[in-house]
């Protein structure tokens, strides 16, 4: 396989995980009650910003003369139905929305650290990538860091 058809796909196997973080942001967000606006603002933070790494990642796939998949990873649609289930049998409370979604952006950070461990991306990819991680390293943490404050 060429050096583009591997960076398309792993671009595009980073679409479809920003894919899931929107679906299940934007799920979580219907999860909660309306005084967990604090929650539901940064979830939409959360949305804007997977919207702009898509667009990013989309951008590069574009330069590369193919097309953005539009779809999720079946992993992300898994994990969204098993939110769904989850949410039957727990309720709709601040830790349980709080754990589920660090658990979808533990899912976040192991694809991105995938995706830099394959070799032959050019430069400016990894780059985009690694920077991409750092950021949602930060939005993985203040998920854990609010889920741990809950009582």
């Amino acid at each position: 396989m060429n050096t583009a058809t591997i960076t398309t796909e792993v671009l595009n196997d980073l679409v479809q995980i920003n894919n899931d973080r929107i679906a299940g942001y934007e799920k979580a967000r219907t999860e909660l009650k309306d005084e967990d606006a604090d929650l539901k603002s940064l979830f939409l933070d959360m949305i804007s910003e997977s919207q702009k790494y898509k667009m990013a990642l989309g951008t590069e796939i574009s330069a590369l003369g193919e097309d953005i998949d539009t779809g999720t990873t079946n992993s992300g649609k898994i994990y969204r139905a098993w939110m769904d289930v989850k949410a039957l049998f727990t309720g709709h409370d601040r830790k349980t929305v709080l754990n589920n979604c660090e658990g979808g952006e533990d899912a976040a950070q192991n694809a991105y650290k995938m995706a830099l461990e394959v070799e032959d991306l050019p430069a400016h990819i990894r780059t985009l990538i690694s920077d991409q991680k750092a950021s949602l390293r930060t939005s993985h943490d203040e998920v854990k860091r609010l889920r741990d404050s809950q009582a």
